[in-house]
């Protein structure tokens, strides 16, 4: 079910949704001005009386208070009292009740349809509120015994409390009782006190800021004259029945001096001795008064007792947050009880109950903090900017948390730090949470994912913590915004609570003045760690940020058997030309942000080495960053948070900083690798066809292998690039058809100079190919000896792989050479033996062959025959002409092989191409190459 947002529920009263601006003074009466009425310039809201009734919730304190004063002036002196002292702490509500007794008793039965009166009446038992009762007002912020009041209007010049008092109870005939105290500055005893007071109606006496007026005239003595007075006065209408004297001590306690704390406790003795204390509020009623204050209610949305009925509307949004409760119960603190939560969102609705606690519970203590009033003030403005965002950027919260506090607004940043007491948090603010436009908060939100950044989570989390982590309270816990809070504080129906965390690791990388305890967080005045990381990043330059990416390149990238490593080499001379698998690891400026450049100069180093034509370009693999400025800026983080540990003593770090540095300094170790294996993921390597390819290795991170070369290998094997060894059968199948015998060193070169052998990760294991295929009967290897023959000459036998050699002038042959080979062997006279036509011969051997067993056969001995002279023999030939290239392949099975084998043929080559479109540079190197591969000069005239 969507919620409805608070703003389409409830209207804030007129001024709030017009966006004016609301002096602190709104929020605190002076009722001097009240007084005074149109002359006294006080706000409509306490000047009016109906209005103020409209908008005064009756607490139950106050209700009593009300009804026990117009009980007194009644005239009924059962269950109530003449005197009541107002201990309220500063910003409670003393004032305004003190507000609330002054209409009634000036405006007497016309007040009876006023919004509470009636349960007023009902609690006092009286049918209406007294007639043409006496009020007078004392207000010691006010009134000047220096210069007095009248003398110059028309009225006597009155410079005494007792003198004002008697003047506004009775004018002129009042004042003539103490017009000589007041002039002479003597305070009147209980015999002059009586005569001044109306004797035939009742009298309300009102006193205000006391001990601001005893502290002024302190030093004059006047401060005991007011002492004696008051007692006086408490003890004259203590004996009247219809006579009451309401009193308000305390100014702001955090400008009490020792002698103001003195005083303020020697009025407090002797009030609550004669009189009653009265506490106008609890804090089970604060919300209620703030609804009442701060919105526009229709009169049938209110109870009798003065409570708010909310509309379904309202209803289903306290029920779906309840709900949340219930459902998130085990992951929230017990701030709230999951079984009545309901009734909590409805006793705050439009706020979140959490708004209004977090000053009961941590503000309430701190030394400005004016309670009900300051609260008050700081909501009106929050209200009013809310509801302006609401509308105008569409911000749809269901409820005012306290996330959704107006940080951003410089009035009411300036109303919080009032209350704090300090401005020094104005830095912390806009810095980490709102009030510049690249503040912390702000920014992550704009990054973050849609549905952080459409809940602005990062702002309201980190207003959530600074609410809760800045009160007054004593205890490092209560100082600090733990987990549970703030998933209660941010958290609302429909929403993912697991982000809360993300969001919090995210403030806690980013702010400035966010400090971190385990699962606490506070906003203080402490620069955290990452304020000293922002400013050592900043002096890192920038060469040493490479040096420090190049060298843990070479560590991540570690030797690694059978293969070479070639570190960031900027010409092709630097690579050996070897048949050896050699990863060429590019630069940091060798990147994919400039594709084209970057493989123009990885193909420059596959196919050159120096001024001549690589011979084993199959061999080297580039290795290339996809970008160098995550490793570049992991780098630079890394560094700059060494230079904080080597400076962590000089810096005074508690103990939680040094761990927290010294988990930021391995993290930043593991980041600059993570980047290191997430950028250098793209390869270059020569292609079957003899082109350079580009192989992606994708997303790579450092659980695929032990090291970025083991997950480069593990990628070329699986597509066939590179191969742990070869059978056999395919030396066979891709065998040169030029070559009769294959030179073992030109064999093993092949995988390494040929795209179209794999290549091999051991060049030693093709060897064991060798080994395997003799024994097999697949090959024979041999050695050339004189005369023709094979020597060595192994096949169809074992054969060791130490014993293979990789040289010129070794060679491996086919199966079918090997065989044609024993055959003419086979076929031959043994040497030393000459055998005639008549089968007698002479040599070793004196019979007629040989057993079976390898020993002669006896013949008899005959008459010796003359030596036969043999055919005629031609000592050479020489042919040169022009061969079809269809004739080639028999030009050599016809013509040369016949020579092959016994030795002295001489074959000289002359090639001249003459193509008629010519051919390409490359197609020029790879002939050179070619050559190379077999043992000729590479020299080629170019035409």
């Amino acid at each position: 079910m969507k919620l409805k947002p608070w703003y389409d529920v409830v209207k804030p009263r007129e001024d709030l949704r017009e966006g004016k601006p609301l002096d602190a003074s709104e929020f605190a009466v002076h009722l001097d001005k009240v007084r005074l009425g149109d002359q006294g310039n006080a706000p409509e809201d306490y000047k009016d009386p109906q209005r103020f009734f409209d908008r005064t919730f009756l607490t139950e304190n106050l209700a009593g208070l009300g009804a026990e004063v117009m009980r007194r002036l009644s005239g009924i002196t059962t269950e109530t009292s003449a005197v009541f002292n107002m201990t309220t702490q500063f910003g409670g509500g003393k004032t305004h009740a003190l507000t609330l007794l002054y209409h009634l008793a000036r405006h007497g039965s016309a007040g009876n349809g006023w919004r509470g009166v009636a349960k007023i009446l009902q609690r006092a038992g009286i049918p209406t509120v007294p007639d043409h009762c006496a009020v007078a007002v004392f207000v010691g912020t006010e009134f000047d015994s220096v210069t007095g009041r009248g003398g110059d209007d028309g009225t006597p010049r009155r410079r005494t409390p007792w003198g004002e008092l008697a003047w506004q109870l009775g004018g002129t005939e009042s004042f003539a009782h103490v017009a000589q105290h007041d002039a002479e500055f003597i305070e009147p005893k209980g015999d002059v006190i009586g005569k001044f007071l109306p004797a035939d109606r009742p009298c309300l006496i009102l006193m205000d800021e006391v001990l601001n007026y005893i502290s002024t005239y302190r030093d004059r003595g006047w401060h005991n004259k007011l002492y004696n007075f008051i007692q006086a006065l408490s003890e004259t209408v203590r004996g009247r029945n219809n006579a009451v004297l309401v009193g308000s001590i305390p100014a702001s306690e955090l400008s009490y001096t020792d002698k103001d704390h003195a005083d303020q406790q020697r009025l407090k003795n002797l009030l609550d001795r004669l009189g009653k204390a009265v506490i106008v509020s609890v804090e089970s009623e604060t919300s209620e008064i703030i609804r009442r204050r701060l919105f526009e209610w229709d009169e049938r949305a209110v109870t009798s007792d003065g409570r708010v009925i909310l509309d379904k509307q309202a209803e289903d949004t306290c029920r779906a947050y309840a709900d949340w409760v219930q459902e998130h119960r085990q992951q929230l603190p017990s701030l709230i009880n999951p079984d009545l939560a309901r009734e909590e969102f409805r006793a705050t609705y439009p706020f979140h109950p959490m708004v209004i606690s977090v000053f009961e519970r941590k503000w309430q203590t701190l030394p400005r903090f004016q309670q009900t009033r300051g609260i008050l003030r700081l909501l009106a403005l929050w209200v009013s900017r809310a509801y302006q965002e609401g509308y105008k950027g569409a911000q749809r919260d269901p409820l005012i948390t306290l996330g959704t506090a107006p940080l951003d607004d410089p009035m009411f940043r300036a109303a919080v730090f009032e209350q704090l007491g300090e401005t020094k948090l104005e830095a912390a603010v806009t810095t980490d949470i709102a009030g510049k436009k690249d503040a912390h908060a702000v920014r992550l939100d704009a990054e973050a994912i849609d549905a952080i950044k459409k809940a602005r989570l990062h702002r309201k989390v980190a207003a959530t913590i600074f609410f809760e982590s800045n009160g007054g309270q004593v205890g490092a816990e209560a100082q600090e915004a733990s987990v549970p809070e703030i998933r209660l504080a941010v958290g609302q129906p429909g929403s993912d609570i697991g982000n809360i965390e993300t969001v919090l690791e995210a403030l806690t990388d980013a702010c400035y003045y966010l400090n971190v305890e385990k699962t606490r967080y506070k906003f203080s005045l402490k620069e955290n760690l990452n304020k000293r990381f922002a400013d050592r990043r900043a002096t890192v330059q920038a060469p040493q940020v490479d040096e420090e990416v190049k060298r843990e390149i070479q560590k991540i990238f570690a030797p690694k058997e059978f293969v070479e490593r070639v570190f960031f080499p900027e010409k092709s001379i630097q690579i050996s030309d070897r048949p050896v698998i050699s990863f060429l690891i590019a630069d940091l400026d060798r990147t994919m942000e400039d594709e084209k450049a970057t493989r123009q100069f990885v193909e420059q180093m596959i196919r050159e080495c120096g001024t001549t034509a690589r011979t084993f370009k199959s061999a080297l693999i580039g290795v290339v960053p996809d970008s160098a400025q995550s490793m570049r800026e992991e780098a630079r983080k890394l560094l700059a948070w060494q230079a904080i540990q080597d400076d962590a003593d000089d810096l005074k770090l508690d103990e939680a900083q040094k761990k927290q540095l010294a988990e930021y300094s391995h993290k930043a170790k593991r980041d600059l690798k993570e980047s290191i294996w997430r950028s250098y993921k793209h390869l270059f390597l020569l292609a079957k066809d003899n082109t350079v390819k580009m192989v992606d290795l994708g997303l790579v991170h450092s659980s695929a292998a032990d090291s970025p070369l083991s997950n480069i290998l593990n990628r070329l094997s699986a597509d066939g690039d590179v191969e742990k060894g070869v059978s056999p059968n395919f030396l066979v199948r891709n065998w040169p058809p030029a070559f009769k015998e294959w030179a073992t060193k030109s064999v093993r070169d092949a995988f390494y100079a040929s795209p179209v052998f794999p290549r091999l990760l051991n060049a030693e294991t093709i060897k064991e190919t060798i080994a395997r295929g003799v024994e097999s009967g697949i090959l024979a290897y041999v050695g050339k000896g004189t005369s023709g023959k094979y020597q060595p000459f192994a096949f169809n036998q074992s054969v060791s792989p130490a014993d293979i050699e990789f040289s010129d002038d070794m060679f491996v042959i086919t199966a079918e050479t090997a065989r044609a080979y024993l055959e003419g062997q086979a076929a031959q006279p043994p040497e030393g033996v000459s055998v005639g036509a008549g089968g007698t011969g002479a040599g070793a051997a004196t019979g007629g062959g040989v057993e079976p067993d390898g020993k002669p056969i006896e013949l008899p001995p005959s008459a010796p025959t003359p030596p036969d002279a043999g055919p005629a023999k031609i000592a050479g030939l020489r042919w040169s002409g022009e061969v079809p290239p269809q004739k080639w392949m028999n030009f050599y099975t016809k013509v040369l092989s016949r020579f092959a084998a016994t030795g002295g043929l001489k074959l000289t080559v002359e090639v001249d191409v003459n193509p008629p479109d010519g051919f390409s540079k490359q197609t020029y190197e790879d002939t050179q190459n070619a050559l190379r591969e077999l043992g000729l000069d590479d020299r080629v005239a170019e035409k």
